[in-house]
C-alpha cells in the first residue's frame, strides 16, 4: 500500500546538543494506523516536530534525510501550509485556546474549509464527540482534561485530514476516558480512511489500537513490525518496559484491567 507519510534516513539536531534523531526511517500507509513508542527523551516528539513543521520553533534542524507527505517533500514547510495540505495535528498538552468557547476553538480548525462546508464540519465533530455539543458555548478552559483532548482532536479532524498525528493522547487522562477517545478514533479511521501516526506513552493501549508500530530508543528506531510483533519483541521489554515480565503483560490476551493486575501481582 502506498505511504501517505514516508520518512527516510532522518537525522535532527538541536545546536550543540548533538543528534536527537539519527537515521530514522518510518512510513504510514494510506488509511493505516501506526504507533510510535519509546521512553521519555527517546526522540518521539522531535520526530513529530520534524513532520509537522514545528522543529524550527524549538531551535532544531534537519541535518540529513527526507520527509515526504503524499509524495511531496515537506522538510522546511511551515505548519499552517501542511494543515492546508491535509495534515491534522494534535500536539502534546492539547494547546487549546482556553479563553475561547468550544465552538470558537473548532472554528479555528475550520478556517481551512470553504465557508459553505463549515456547518457540516461542526456537525461531524459534534456527532463524533456529543459532549462538545453540550458545551459548545462554554469556555474551553473550563472543560475536563478528557473534554479538552476531545476538543483538540475535533479541531484537527474538522478539516477531514488525510493524515492525523497525535502526540501523547492519554497523558494525564483516566484510562476509561482514553479508551472512549480511542474508540472514536477507530470510527474515524474506519469511516473516513484517515491515516494516523500516534505517539503514545501507554504501550499496551497503543498496540491494541495500531496495526503496526515502531520502537524508538535514543533517537534510533530499534524495532518495527506489526503490533503483535513489536509487543512480543525483546526490544520492547528491554528498552521500553524494563524486562520480560512487562513483555508478557503486553503479549497476553488481556484487557487493560487484567494487565494492571498482572503488573501489580
Amino acid at each position: 500500500m502506498a505511504a501517505v507519510l514516508e520518512i527516510q534516513g532522518l537525522s535532527v539536531g538541536y545546536g550543540r546538543k548533538g543528534l536527537a534523531l539519527d537515521n530514522v526511517s518510518l512510513s504510514v500507509p494510506q488509511g493505516g494506523i501506526v504507533a510510535l513508542l519509546g521512553a521519555n527523551g527517546a526522540g518521539k516528539t522531535t520526530l513529530i516536530r520534524a513532520v509537522t513543521g514545528l522543529l524550527g520553533l524549538h531551535h532544531g534542524q534537519v541535518t540529513s534525510g527526507a520527509v515526504r507527505y503524499a509524495g511531496q517533500s515537506i522538510v522546511g514547510l511551515p505548519s499552517h501550509r501542511l494543515v492546508r495540505m491535509g495534515m491534522g495535528q494534535v500536539p502534546e498538552g492539547r494547546l487549546i485556546f482556553k479563553q475561547l468557547s468550544v465552538e470558537d476553538n473548532l472554528l479555528v480548525g475550520a478556517a481551512i474549509l470553504p465557508r459553505a462546508k463549515v456547518a457540516e464540519g461542526l456537525a461531524s465533530v459534534y456527532a463524533l464527540f456529543p459532549r462538545l455539543l453540550e458545551r459548545r458555548q462554554q469556555a474551553a478552559g473550563w472543560l475536563s482534561g478528557g473534554e479538552q483532548q476531545m476538543l483538540a482532536l475535533g479541531r484537527a479532524l474538522i478539516g477531514r485530514p488525510q493524515l492525523l498525528l497525535v502526540d501523547e493522547l492519554s497523558l494525564g487522562l483516566a484510562p476509561l476516558i482514553v479508551k472512549q477517545i480511542y474508540q472514536q478514533l477507530r470510527v474515524v479511521g474506519d469511516t473516513l480512511g484517515t491515516a494516523m501516526l500516534v505517539v503514545e506513552q501507554n504501550a499496551h493501549l497503543a498496540l491494541q489500537f495500531a496495526g503496526s508500530a515502531y520502537l524508538i530508543n535514543r533517537g534510533q528506531i530499534v524495532f518495527s513490525g506489526t503490533a503483535a510483533e513489536v509487543a512480543a519483541s525483546p526490544a520492547m521489554a528491554e528498552t521500553y518496559l524494563g524486562g520480560k515480565r512487562a513483555q508478557d503483560t503486553l503479549t497476553a490476551p488481556a484487557d487493560a484491567g487484567d494487565a494492571a493486575k498482572e503488573l501489580l501481582s
